[in-house]
């Protein structure tokens, strides 16, 4: 397995974003699964994925699948009280950081409670504001 995603599996859930940002390329896009954007920069991405690990709890991969560049991560998890499944979709970069980073989750219910609770947590961030031009919406 890739060192990356063997790293990966340690830091994502810890909620630390110093951990995540030295794992991403610095021209990193994330594209989150609560709604149709796209955020670019290892600055601003590590902070949401480091929001996202202060909210899921109980957070595992189940499944790993994948070589070379392009990997599939399926994890579980709770957002509050509701369950979760989903994938993180990696492109990792020739010096095999992450490149692009996707997700997709399910069920909706779910979803939605992900989306309260991260804009309730960046919203309070001032960092949030610094890099809300890294979004772009399609």
């Amino acid at each position: 397995m890739h060192p990356t995603i063997q790293r990966i599996q340690e830091v994502i859930a810890s909620g630390d974003d110093t951990l995540i940002e030295g794992l991403l390329a610095e021209d990193v896009t994330f594209l989150p699964p609560t709604y149709w954007a796209t955020w670019t920069g290892r600055e601003p991405v590590a902070m949401l994925l480091g929001h996202v690990g202060k909210i899921f709890t109980e957070f595992r991969y189940r499944r790993i699948l994948g070589e070379g560049k392009d990997w599939i991560l399926e994890f579980q998890c709770k957002v509050g009280d509701l369950d979760a499944v989903g994938v993180d979709l990696l492109t990792l970069d020739d010096d095999g950081l992450i490149q692009k980073f996707e997700v997709a989750i399910r069920p909706y219910k779910t979803v939605k409670a992900l989306r309260e609770a991260m804009n309730a947590r960046v919203m309070s961030d001032p960092r949030f504001l610094k890099h809300k031009d890294a979004v772009t919406r399609g």
